[in-house]
C-alpha cells in the first residue's frame, strides 16, 4: 500500500517537474529569437509612422560624407520596404574631416538647405520598370531633424525626424484636380551604423 502511494507521488512530482519545464523552455525560445532575430534588429534602428501606419524598412544606408572642396558635412539616410522609401540628409557648412556631427541642433527645411527631405514610391515607367519616384515635395516649415547622440568611435548615430510631403495634381489643361498629402511621422533613428568618407575615399 505504502509503496503504491509512494509511486504515485513520485509521479505525480515527475508531472509538476514537467509542467513548470514547458513554460520556461518555451520562453527562453522565444527570448532567443527576439535576440537574435536580424528583422527586429532593422526594425529599431530606422522607423516611422507613414500616414498612420507603422513603418519599418529592411533596407537602411547611412553615411557622413565630407567635401573639402566646399567644406560641407552631410548625414544622408535612406530606408525603404513595402514600395514605400524614405530618404533625408542634414547639411552642415564650414565644417571640417571628421565623422563627428553636431547634436542638439534642431535642422529645418527651409531656403538654406541645410535639411532635405523626401518621400518615394514604387511606380512602373514607361519602360515597364517599377523605379522610386519622389511622391510630392517637402515644403519650407514641413520637415524637421535632430541628432541627440552620436559614437564617432563605434559609428553609430541616434535622433528624429518628421516631414510632411504633398503633391497638388493637375490635368492636361493644368487645372487643380486633387492634393495628395504624405505624413512621414514620429520618426527615428536608434543606434543607426554610418559609414564617413570624403571625396578622396
Amino acid at each position: 500500500m505504502q509503496s503504491a502511494i509512494a509511486q504515485t507521488l513520485y509521479m505525480r512530482k515527475i508531472q509538476l517537474i514537467v509542467l513548470l519545464l514547458i513554460p520556461a523552455i518555451y520562453f527562453q525560445s522565444c527570448k532567443k529569437d527576439v535576440v537574435t532575430s536580424a528583422s527586429t534588429t532593422s526594425d529599431k534602428i530606422l522607423a516611422a509612422n507613414i500616414n498612420g501606419v507603422e513603418w519599418y524598412p529592411d533596407t537602411v544606408t547611412a553615411r557622413i560624407f565630407f567635401n573639402p572642396t566646399t567644406k560641407v558635412k552631410t548625414f544622408s539616410v535612406f530606408g525603404s520596404v513595402d514600395n514605400k522609401q524614405v530618404r533625408f540628409s542634414l547639411n552642415v557648412p564650414n565644417s571640417t574631416n571628421t565623422n563627428s556631427f553636431p547634436v542638439a541642433t534642431v535642422f529645418k527645411v527651409d531656403d538654406t538647405g541645410k535639411l532635405n527631405m523626401a518621400y518615394y514610391t514604387l511606380q512602373r515607367n514607361d519602360a515597364g520598370q517599377y523605379v522610386y519616384v519622389q511622391t510630392g515635395t517637402v515644403e519650407n516649415g514641413s520637415g524637421t531633424a535632430t541628432i541627440t547622440s552620436i559614437d564617432t568611435v563605434k559609428k553609430v548615430i541616434t535622433g528624429t525626424y518628421s516631414f510632411t510631403s504633398k503633391k497638388v495634381n493637375y490635368d492636361a489643361n493644368g487645372n487643380y484636380v486633387s492634393i495628395e498629402i504624405a505624413q512621414i511621422l514620429l520618426g527615428t533613428f536608434d543606434n543607426l551604423p554610418y559609414t564617413f568618407g570624403d571625396n578622396g575615399q
